[in-house]
């Protein structure tokens, strides 16, 4: 027996058993959050190729609300990579669309149905009836009197033919009337009154606004839009609203929901009652506008000369559990309403940009207002995708099911 080679065989030995147990230290005093993250890591690499509108394949569209902005660079390849419905922010409301009576501004909403088309992404058209971002000489006569109901009503006929039956075939869903439910307590005020209730003496251009837009293009599926839907007294008078265009046989498929929502707003029981109530009337929901800001309302009592932003506190990680659990919430019972809900639609691409960062950091009142809103910047970070347009912990907990 040749002992140098018993000897070398023993080192060897021993040198793989303490290479072994040099590893299996190292496992066992790993923190287990290092563990975590290596895994989380794992999970986004392994989906890389996977945008939202795959995860939710089986549900409904997912997807965003864009400008002009948008069509070009890192926000364009981000929107075909994670969503398949668009929606123009600004470009197809009345007022930058149609500005005076015999002059249609096309460019802008023609390239945004273009990108859509060209990508096989759906189209949803916002809006052809608000009282805000509206066309002001469309309530004016030439004597710069006030218009009467029924030349109003011609002027509104006019302009939903022409916008809608410009993109027949090509939008399959528009938000007909927007925010026409008066925001208040006050149960016996179910109408805002606009300029579009007052001239008509009454919510007749509801009506007359979904019938317009039906004979435009009969296969768009069309919505009544408006925000804080899950808000108790707001969600009785939008059912009011609903119940009386269905028993009046008004062509109304469903409700979009805007879902500009808070971290602690809505409740999961507001949400469902929101959801049962619309979906009792036969109606389809989209979710058209959903952003989760983490920052408090301005106080609704103070004036515009007086309100003071709510301070900046940044993004900080108890803020970011809380949109995280909120995201989380609303996809869950989003999931749970698939057979009723035909799309959910975030507003704006990422944290880069979000019509919030200029109110405030609050909502007072409504919905994605007009291009005159305050634009003091104060962020809130309302999206799934940060400034730097990647995904947050709250995109995982929106597809992590």
């Amino acid at each position: 027996m040749n002992f140098s080679t018993v000897n070398k065989k023993t080192d060897r030995g021993f040198l793989l058993l303490a290479i072994a147990f040099i590893i299996l230290s190292f496992v066992q005093c790993t923190p287990k959050h290092q563990v975590a993250s290596s895994v989380q890591a794992g999970t986004a690499a392994d989906h890389a190729d996977k945008g939202l509108k795959d995860y939710y394949k089986k549900y409904f569209p997912i997807g965003v609300a864009v400008s002009m902005a948008s069509l070009h660079g890192l926000d364009s390849a981000l929107i075909v990579k994670e969503f398949n419905s668009v929606t123009p922010e600004n470009d197809m409301k009345m007022g930058p669309i149609h500005p005076s009576e015999n002059i249609y501004n096309w460019k802008n909403a023609d390239k945004i149905v273009d990108f859509g088309l060209s990508h096989h992404i759906k189209i949803r058209g916002h809006n052809l009836c608000w009282h805000n971002q509206e066309a002001a000489w469309m309530f004016k006569g030439i004597d710069g009197k006030p218009v009467t109901k029924e030349l109003l009503l011609q002027r509104l006929k006019d302009h939903i033919f022409a916008v809608a039956g410009r993109y027949k075939g090509k939008i399959y869903a528009w938000d007909v009337v927007n925010e026409a439910v008066d925001d208040s307590d006050d149960t016996t005020q179910i109408y805002r009154k606009s300029n579009w209730y007052n001239i008509c003496n009454g919510p007749d251009f509801i009506e007359a606004a979904f019938r317009y837009a039906h004979e435009a293009d009969p296969q768009a599926k069309l919505y009544y839009n408006d925000y804080n839907s899950e808000h108790p007294v707001k969600r009785e008078k939008i059912y009011k609203l609903l119940k009386k265009l269905i028993e009046d046989h008004v062509p109304v498929d469903g409700v979009g929901m805007q879902a500009h929502w808070k971290l602690n707003e809505p409740a999961p029981d507001e949400l469902r009652k929101a959801l049962d109530e619309v979906t009792s009337l036969g109606l389809k929901v989209q979710f058209t506008e959903l952003d989760i800001t983490i920052r408090l309302p301005q106080q609704k009592t103070a004036t515009a000369a007086t309100a003071q932003p709510t301070p900046d506190p940044g993004y900080t990680p108890e803020l970011e559990a809380q949109q995280i659990a909120q995201y989380k919430m609303a996809f869950d019972i989003f999931r749970q309403y698939k057979k009723f809900i035909t799309g959910v639609t975030f507003w704006n691409v990422s944290d880069r940009y979000s019509w919030l960062d200029g109110r405030g950091g609050g909502l007072m009142g409504g919905a994605a207002a007009g291009l005159n809103a305050p634009r003091a910047v104060i962020k809130a970070y309302p999206l799934l995708f940060d400034e730097n347009r990647e995904r947050k912990k709250a995109y995982w907990s929106v597809v992590n099911f």
